[in-house]
């Protein structure tokens, strides 16, 4: 009788106990930084380059568009025939970069951007490098026009042909002169070539009609420009960064105006 005594003193205890943790509030803890949407941001815009299909069909789709381009373009002169690309998002993908620096809380500086260039590890954009292989094939130059800078070359030219990129070379690699603008060395290059198509991601890789532009500019120059883009034209998806951040955000530094201007723009309902 003692023993089914204790036996039941135990269990009474025990549901007891049990019935106090239960309970027991959960406390979150406590969160001190703030919510970065920009940098936030830049996560899931690197996470859609690196692991959505669907970022991988719209390169394939660039690619195959400017093919059907090259295969369709009857010479206009008696010049050489040559493509410009830009490099950056273009055909080699930094969002590697973009992901350590959104993890350290900071945006793009120079000196991180060299020591991620100087490893001269990017990968190719999906179907980057046989698109290049096979504009070679036809008798066609492939010139590089980066906004990278000089001391950038030797670790670009690396990486370029770390993939058989065609024309790696120091001849056709125009690297940043003394202003980000593109129009001076695209001018160079059709002063002795017949350009059939110029490719970035960026619309100032392509005319000097976005250059330096507000974000009204760049929306009327695109839509005036709209039958060139998929015929002399290629543009390719980067959601993490580019100028038109610059006009949208204009000389703003710290995180928290951005967001503030963030919150002003987007539309909601």
């Amino acid at each position: 009788m003692k023993c089914i005594f204790t036996i039941c003193l135990f269990f009474l205890l025990a549901c007891s106990q049990t019935k106090k943790i239960a309970q027991t509030p959960i406390v979150s803890p406590s969160i001190t930084t703030p919510l970065n949407i920009s940098l936030n941001g830049k996560l899931f815009t690197a996470l859609f380059q690196q692991r959505a299909a669907e970022y991988r069909a719209l390169c394939f789709q660039g690619y195959n568009i400017a093919r059907m381009r090259i295969d369709a373009y009857t010479s206009q002169t008696e010049k050489p025939k040559a493509i410009i690309t830009d490099i950056d998002e273009t055909i080699l993908d930094n969002s590697p970069y973009a992901v350590k620096q959104a993890y350290n809380g900071i945006e793009y500086t120079q000196t991180s951007w060299y020591e991620w260039t100087d490893k001269s590890a990017a990968d190719t954009m999906p179907g980057a490098a046989a698109f290049l292989k096979y504009v070679a094939s036809k008798n066609i130059q492939v010139f590089y026009v980066t906004n990278r800078m000089d001391r950038e070359r030797e670790s670009t030219l690396v990486n370029l042909n770390k993939y058989g990129f065609p024309n790696a070379d120091p001849i056709h690699l125009y690297t940043r002169t003394d202003t980000s603008s593109k129009e001076a060395r695209r001018l160079q290059i059709m002063d002795r070539y017949e350009v059939v198509l110029l490719m970035g991601d960026n619309l100032a890789d392509l005319s000097s009609m976005f250059d330096k532009r507000t974000e009204l500019e760049r929306t009327e120059n695109a839509n005036a420009l709209a039958s060139e883009f998929g015929k002399k034209f290629i543009v390719f998806p980067n959601a993490n960064y580019g100028d038109w951040e610059a006009a949208l955000f204009k000389s703003l530094k710290k995180q928290s105006e951005k967001d503030s201007v963030l919150k002003k723009v987007l539309k909601s309902y």
